[in-house]
């Protein structure tokens, strides 16, 4: 038998296959299809809300100060001298009556000394004269100008011994020096400052109060109070008195606080924090985060009964923590957007949710 070899297909063939392949993808159309790709729909805008209502709270309003001492007294010269006694510095303590500052009294004693001599003579005059009258010797004006003549010569004698004891200062109160402003052998005149005396159990502390918590103070009012040169420590105080005035820069007035007892180591000067506490008012509050500002004002936005967001336009009050008192502008059983926030317009529809740890929040 002959084998025979194979040459493959020939061309006539090849150019049919060829043929019918290009028809077959081109001219044939494959089967519809209906898994077109749909739009998808929009998704709701999240938030978060809170029910608001009138609660009543406690405040613990914390404001800055400092401590003055209430009683303070700046010793002046009121008569002219040189200074020959002063032997008290700063810090020093000192008793009520204790001789501070001596000035120079030479000049003044020699005037007493002379109208204690010319008081003496007016006296002898008078005496003389009511002798002679009783002789009619001498008119009733003659021994009356003599009278007038003893009563001055008495009161220029008690005038300089005014003066003379001005020369020697003496403490009005126990206390302690702060200022030392001369030296021995300094002369001074009159009305110059010399010394400035401080009576320590007079010590306050003075804080800036709000006229927003102004009306809930109250004198007696408990207060707590830290000096932060004293550590962490706290002590108990009080309010003494309410300044009836107001700043006009600030809108704040200054509240005294007395210190019982005075800590070892308070000092004037020093900077302190008060905690005052006022009675429990009832107040609207709502999430500081939900309190927003813009150019036109504060404002917040609420979920309407529709399922809607609404803005409203809002008053603040005072902070409490984390919250925020509504003066004007709010209904209790309002409820306040408190996240979600972004995008979020007037009239769009949003879906509230459960808001984390709290339990806040309803499906719609």
């Amino acid at each position: 038998m002959t084998a025979r070899a194979w040459t493959g297909p020939t061309p006539i063939k090849s150019a049919l296959l060829l043929v019918g392949l290009a028809f077959a993808l081109s001219g044939c159309p494959g089967p519809a299809s209906d898994d077109k790709p749909k739009a998808r729909p929009a998704s709701a805008h999240l938030v978060t809300v809170e029910a608001i209502d009138r609660s009543p709270v406690t405040g613990h309003h914390e404001r800055p100060g400092t401590l003055r001492l209430r009683r303070l007294v700046r010793i002046h010269s009121q008569e002219e001298g040189r200074v020959t006694r002063l032997e008290v510095f700063e810090g020093d303590q000192v008793q009520a009556g204790q001789v501070l500052v001596e000035l120079d009294r030479t000049l003044l004693q020699a005037e007493l000394d002379k109208a204690i001599a010319t008081r003496e003579q007016k006296r002898l005059d008078l005496k003389r004269l009511e002798g002679l009258l009783k002789r009619n010797a001498v008119s009733e004006d003659e021994l009356a100008q003599a009278r007038t003549a003893l009563t001055v010569a008495e009161a220029e004698e008690r005038l300089l011994e005014t003066r003379l004891a001005y020369t020697r200062i003496q403490a009005p109160f126990a206390g302690v020096i702060t200022e030392r402003q001369v030296e021995p052998g300094d002369f001074v005149a009159k009305d110059r400052h010399l010394l400035t005396l401080a009576d320590p159990g007079s010590l306050v502390a003075e804080v800036s109060v709000s006229e927003l918590i102004l009306p809930l103070v109250k004198v007696g009012d408990q207060a707590t109070l830290r000096i932060d040169a004293l550590g962490d420590a706290s002590f108990h105080a009080q309010v003494l008195r309410i300044h009836p005035t107001l700043s006009a820069a600030s809108r704040q007035a200054i509240v005294e606080l007395t210190l019982d007892p005075i800590p070892a180591g308070a000092r004037a000067g020093q900077f302190v924090r008060a905690t005052l506490d006022t009675a429990a008012v009832a107040r609207l509050l709502v999430p500081f985060p939900a309190l927003r500002r813009d150019r036109t004002g504060e404002f917040v936005w609420l979920v309407d009964a529709n399922g809607k967001a609404s803005r409203r336009t809002v008053r603040s009050g005072l902070r409490f923590s984390d919250r925020i008192e509504v003066l004007d502008g709010l209904e209790p059983g309002e409820r306040v957007i408190t996240r979600g926030f972004l995008g979020l317009s007037d009239g769009k529809e949003v879906k509230v949710v459960q808001q984390p740890g709290t339990g806040v929040g309803e499906g719609h």
